[in-house]
């Protein structure tokens, strides 16, 4: 591996999974676009999926009492579904298209959220199979399906803390769907795991830095984070070739 690739995957890991661990999801947002500057898409799902695996491992043990299981549970088959047909896409399709539908439909979200939702603890779940199987399609083909599991998830758990620990279990679902898959189709390689290991001491500084956040932040200040790391990761998906 080059050394600028090196470091610019040094970089998209750090930034990815620092902003990861304090939110609970987001990290493919901040790293695929760092990453697509020294790499193809391909690759850079390979890494980000590695780390996922690594980061899953971590986070949904430590925070496995405070994950509403029922809504894992709920978008289980959704995301399993998806996330099969999002790798294949990625594999054999040229999803730049999608990839801006996608954008454009968290910008949406955004805005709807700030001027249109009412303060109000209904739950809105009617559509928790449809978003889980878009998050789970985006999630195999770019990594980027976060957004779509946060319509579905915060609307249904009461609290920040819950909604982080279930967020974390989301992407731990994810995760052990999309690994096998993305080896079976050759997209991940030994090559990408040997060198994954040499970024593992970014990886842990920054998930210890995000943790070590995590717990001085309130709940109004994590709810705003949540909505601008959707624009923000919107308008990159809009614009990004």
């Amino acid at each position: 591996m080059a050394l600028s690739v090196f470091l610019v995957l040094v970089l998209a890991v750090f930034l990815g999974f620092f902003i990861q661990t304090v939110v609970g999801f987001a990290g493919a947002l901040v790293a695929l676009p760092i990453l697509l500057i020294v790499m193809n898409l391909q690759d850079a799902i390979a890494y980000l999926a590695l780390f996922y695996l690594y980061s899953s491992a971590i986070l949904v043990a430590k925070e496995w009492k405070n994950i509403d299981k029922p809504v894992l549970l709920k978008l289980t088959i959704a995301t399993v579904i998806g996330v099969t047909l999002g790798i294949w896409i990625l594999q054999y399709g040229k999803p730049l298209v999608l990839k801006k539908m996608l954008g454009a439909f968290i910008l949406l979200y955004v805005i709807y959220t700030i001027f249109f939702v009412k303060a109000t603890n209904e739950k809105k779940t009617r559509f928790s199979f449809v978003f889980g199987l878009a998050g789970g399609f985006f999630s195999g083909l770019f990594s980027t399906g976060g957004p779509l599991y946060v319509m579905v998830v915060k609307n249904t758990v009461v609290d920040m803390r819950t909604f982080r620990a279930t967020m974390i279990g989301v992407l731990g679902l994810i995760t052990i769907t999309r690994v096998p898959i993305l080896y079976a189709q050759n997209i991940l390689t030994h090559n990408h795991f040997y060198n994954s290991l040499f970024i593992v001491p970014s990886f842990l500084l920054a998930t210890f830095l995000g943790k070590s956040l995590y717990s001085k932040l309130n709940e109004d200040v994590l709810k705003n984070i949540v909505l601008g790391l959707l624009f923000i990761s919107g308008m990159v998906l809009l614009i990004k070739n």
